[in-house]
Formats: structure tokens, sequence, C-alpha cells
């Protein structure tokens, strides 16, 4: 289309409140309008994008002849409406004021079926001067809107905008009714060992907020578990999927290689640690690149012994059930476990007293004692230890370590699954100790929720492997891949480094606040946007979970998911994710001094 057509589509949309561009405009001609009516496409598509904000788009297609589908239902008049820089356009404004109506309103055609079948069922609308209606609260409902232009119509799919109020809101009891009901459904079908935290189930998320199917909003202090580091549903890694889910899904990269692969593992080598050339190998979980890690310095060292600490989690897959403390409930009676797995005691500071160099000496103590270190292909630390309690070793302990592992041709493989992608307002927790791993796994926060893991590490380690040696079906699917470009973009462009080492500091000193008035709090401890309380008898110390599993009931019925953590289980961990305001922290801890008081 000539530019000249392009901005008089432009100016005439303006009044609707659409910003369009038409990238490519195909007439419908008679003869195709004929052949439609036959049963055939003919050439009667185009492809244009709608957008109703700078920063996220939705495709749009072009079909100007929507009386050929019949099983379409008109249906609520529904008026454009903005807040602020913000359209919403077929969403619904739950508890957002429509501050100012634009002039013109449009007829929303609601597509009966699926999400699967929306796509070939574009119902016709015009738009036509209205008066502004209330938008409806059936938020998850699939939209799809008509503009006509001239003899043009653009057709805007409008199933992937989301607009969630940033504040907590209980509309019904916890759980809901529909909770309630999926919960019984759930139970009949789903296995009992995977386990339930919130019993609410979410329908939608965005920044940092999570809404139930019930119409419940909840503050997440959680993040998936660290995963939604940029936030729930971050606009500019959504667009990235969404479009390479247009262009590409999968051909396994070792058949057939894909740009998003390399991007991603050029993306690792500058921001992991070390100024030395760095290689990757992209996979899908925390637990396959851990189970990589082992297998790739077993495999430069040509040994077998793999070293681990006390409190430690590295996943669920038999050698890293093997490697991980806790044995209830991760591993009690899925023995046995790979071999050559040895234990030795890290640094716990709130419970031993110990400084970085003398837990050190202790470790290397026991390892030199029981292994050796000439029989260890690698050392795996947690610089942060994550299911563990997010325990924080004194410093100097990270260091001696590696000078070890070093002096004794030990690969140090920091696992950063939780505690990497700028969590605790550095890239790798590692880099507040600057020190410099010979292997990194990275997960979670990598690709905004979509499953990607990785190892990455110096290239003559992680090319000792030949072709074939690793890999896997899934590993750096081309959509996850894209995710995790558009995080890495997230995270430097939006100072998210900044804001992880700001909600620092505005939840640790509100956490230093609460353990001087309750003494249930024995130890307040945490990096960046990664923090815990662990909660003791206030008499003997000892720990108590009990007190941590009440908090966590009492803050899911007020609005707030909370996670325990610890190998005793008395450890709150928050985990907000960098899209979380400061209010919604500071609800979040007027909740928890409230959970609190309840103790008695």
């Amino acid at each position: 289309m000539p530019d000249g057509e392009v901005d008089r589509v432009r100016d005439e949309a303006q009044p609707l409140g659409l910003v369009v561009r038409v990238d490519r405009v195909l007439r419908v001609s008679e003869r195709d309008r004929h052949s439609r009516a036959q049963g055939h496409r003919g050439e009667a598509t185009a492809v244009a994008l709608l957008s109703h904000r700078p920063d996220r788009i939705v495709r749009v297609g072009l079909d100007d002849d929507a009386a050929l589908h019949a099983d379409v239902q008109v249906g609520q008049h529904v008026a454009l409406a903005e807040r602020g820089e913000e359209h919403l356009l077929g969403v619904p404004a739950l508890g957002v004021p429509v501050e100012r109506p634009v002039t013109a309103a449009l007829d929303v055609v609601r597509v009966p079926g699926s999400r699967d079948q929306m796509r070939p069922r574009v119902g016709a609308v015009v738009a036509r001067p209205g008066p502004a209606v209330p938008l409806p609260d059936d938020g998850d409902r699939i939209f799809v809107v008509m503009v006509h232009i001239d003899h043009r119509t653009l057709v805007a799919m409008a199933d992937t905008l989301t607009s969630i109020p940033q504040s907590r809101a209980l509309i019904t009891e916890i759980p809901g009714p529909r909770s309630r009901a999926l919960h019984e459904r759930r139970a009949a079908v789903v296995a009992r060992g995977v386990s339930l935290g919130a019993p609410v189930y979410a329908v939608r998320a965005h920044g940092g907020i999570i809404e139930d199917v019930d119409g419940n909003r909840f503050i997440d202090l959680t993040s998936g578990i660290g995963v939604v580091t940029v936030g729930h549903t971050d606009e500019s890694v959504v667009a990235a999927a969404r479009d390479e889910l247009g262009r590409l899904t999968h051909t396994m990269f070792p058949t057939v290689p894909y740009e998003p692969y390399v991007r991603v593992a050029e993306l690792l080598a500058e921001h992991t640690p070390g100024d030395f050339p760095k290689k990757s190998v992209i996979v899908t979980t925390g637990a396959e690149a851990v189970e990589n890690a082992v297998k790739i310095a077993r495999r430069y060292t040509r040994r077998t012994g793999v070293a681990v600490l006390d409190h430690a989690y590295h996943g669920r897959t038999n050698l890293t059930m093997a490697m991980t403390y806790k044995a209830h409930p991760y591993s009690a009676g899925f023995g046995p476990f790979a071999s050559d797995v040895f234990r030795a005691p890290g640094s716990y500071p709130f419970r031993d007293g110990l400084t970085g160099p003398e837990a050190a000496a202790r470790t290397i103590a026991h390892l030199e004692k029981v292994v050796g270190g000439e029989n260890l292909a690698c050392i795996v630390i947690e610089p942060i230890q994550g299911e563990g309690g997010f325990v924080i070793p004194a410093d100097g302990y990270l260091a001696a370590i590696a000078d070890w592992a070093r002096d004794n041709g030990v690969v140090f493989v920091a696992d950063e699954i939780q505690s990497g992608m700028a969590r605790t307002g550095y890239w790798y927790a590692v880099d507040h100790e600057g020190v410099v791993p010979d292997l990194v796994t990275t997960a979670k926060g990598i690709a905004g929720g979509l499953p990607l893991a990785a190892v990455t590490g110096r290239a003559e380690i992680m090319d000792d492997a030949g072709p074939g040696g690793l890999g896997g079906t899934f590993g750096g699917n081309p959509v996850a891949c894209a995710a995790a470009i558009a995080v890495y973009e997230r995270i430097e462009t939006g100072g998210l480094l900044e804001r992880a080492r700001a909600i620092g500091a505005v939840l640790l000193p509100e956490l230093l606040r609460l353990q001087a008035k309750f003494p249930v709090i024995g130890d307040v401890r945490g990096r960046g946007a990664m923090l815990a309380i662990e909660l003791v008898d206030p008499h003997t110390h000892a720990p108590d979970a009990a007190a941590v599993n009440a908090i966590i009931a009492f803050a899911i019925r007020h609005g707030v998911i909370l996670l325990s953590a610890g190998s005793d289980g008395n450890v709150l961990r928050f985990l907000p994710n960098l899209a979380t305001s400061d209010e919604l922290l500071l609800d979040a801890i007027a909740v928890l001094e409230a959970g609190l008081e309840s103790l008695g």
C-alpha cells in the first residue's frame, strides 16, 4: 500500500482510538467473493498490525465478506475507552475507572468455541457512532472486533489484550466456588504427588497481580518460584513469543538450526561471569541443566565424583534427587539413586555462626576426608540456596571454595537457576562476591515463563563433549528462545537490575522492622528481590514450620501469595517480580504484619 494510503487509513481509524499500520492489502473482487461463498478462500486475505498501545501489538486479518459467517453472535455494544496512555479494546475494565470515553463505539462479536476455533470464524461489525457502554466483566472471553474503513474491513483479534488493575481485591471467600469446582476436577485426574500451594486457580496475570477464576486478585510474591522475573505477561516478551510462534515452532536445533538459539547463546556468553570464551548448550528445565553440567564436568575431568552441600536443592531427576539435601518430599522412596555424590556442610551463618573462611575450611576438610579432591569432577553450589531457605553463605566462603576447586582441578559449577537473571540486582548472584565459576546453570527467569534452561561455561570445558553428546528434542525451542531474547532486552533497557536492588531497599527495612516487633522472626536475609525470614520458637530457637504455614494460609485469605522454604519448612521467602510496584510491596507487608499478629 502506498505511504499516503497508509496515512489515510490511519487517520480514518483515529476517531475510534485505533492506530493502524497496514502492511499489505489485497482487494476482494466479486470473483473472489463468489469463490469464498462456494467454500474457497481465493486470494482475499491480507495482514495488518493493529496497535492499541505503542508497546503492544495484536495481529489483524482482513475480511470484508463476513456475511458468510453465520455462526457468530453479536454481543454487547462496547465503547473504546482510554485510561492514561492505555486504550482498552474489548478488554474488561474491571475495577479500572474509565476516565475519558472515545466518541465512537464498536460492536463486539463474541466468537463461539475455543481459542483454536477463533481464527477461521471472523464476524462482521461496522464501526459507527454510539454512546459509551460499560465494558463487561468477563475478561476471559475471546473478542473479535471488525472495523470497516471505506471498502476495507480490519478485524482485530483482541484475545491477547490484558488489563488487570494492579491492586489486590477479594470478591469471594478463598477459595471461591469456581476454584473449589476446579479442585474437585483436579483431584480426580492429577497425580497426588503434584503438590498444591495456593488453593485458588489462576485465569490470568499481569505485572505483579494474579487473578483467579472467581475474579479475586492476589499480590504475587512468588513469581512462579522466580520464573516471571520481568513480570507476568510482560508485553514485550509476549509479543516476541507470539511473533515467533507464527514463524517457527520446532525443528529440533541439532537437526535444522535457527537464529534465536544462537542469539540466546551469545547473550549467555555476554552476561555470565568471566571474561573468557564461553559456549552454551540450551535445554528445557533447571534439573536438565544441572544434569548436563555434571555430565560435562565428568567428561572434561575424566572423574566421577560430584560434591554438593547441605540444604542444597538441584532438582527431581534421579541424579539431581541424589544431589538434593531434603529427602521429604523430594526423594523419599524413589531410589536407588545415582552414585558418586558426596554431601558436605556449607555455610549457614544464622545457624553455624562461622565466618566464610571458617565454613569453607570445614567444607574442604570434609570433602578431602570422604572423597579427596583428586576424585571430584565438580562441586555444584547455589550461591544463594533456594529451597534450602535463601541461605546466603558468609562473605569469603564462595571465593575460598572456588580457589580450592581450581587448585584441585575440580570444575566449579554455580547453580543459578533460582538466583540468576537479575533476581538479586546483578545478572548472577555470584557477581556479588566477584567469583567466576567454570560453569553456570541458568533457568527459571530466563524466558519470562516459557521453559528454557542452559549450561554456559568455559569453551574448552563445554567443547570436550563431541557432536551428539549434548542436546535434546525440545532444548532451545525457538518460541522460548524468542521470549528469552526479549527478557534480556527488557532487563537491559528497563533498568531491571536497578529495580531488583530497589525492591530490596523497600522490603529489607520492613522485614527488619517486623523482626524487631515479632520475636518469632529469627533471621532476615536476602539480596535484591530474593529475600526471606526464618521463623523460630522465640525461647528455644527451634524451627517453627507451623507458624510459616499459618501465615501462608492467612496471606492467601487476604490476597497475598507466599511460599515456604527451608530444610525444616520454617522460612518464608519473598520473590516478587520486578514489575511489582512499591505500593503492592508495602500492601503485602501490611498483610504479612497482620498475619504475624494473628499468631498470638
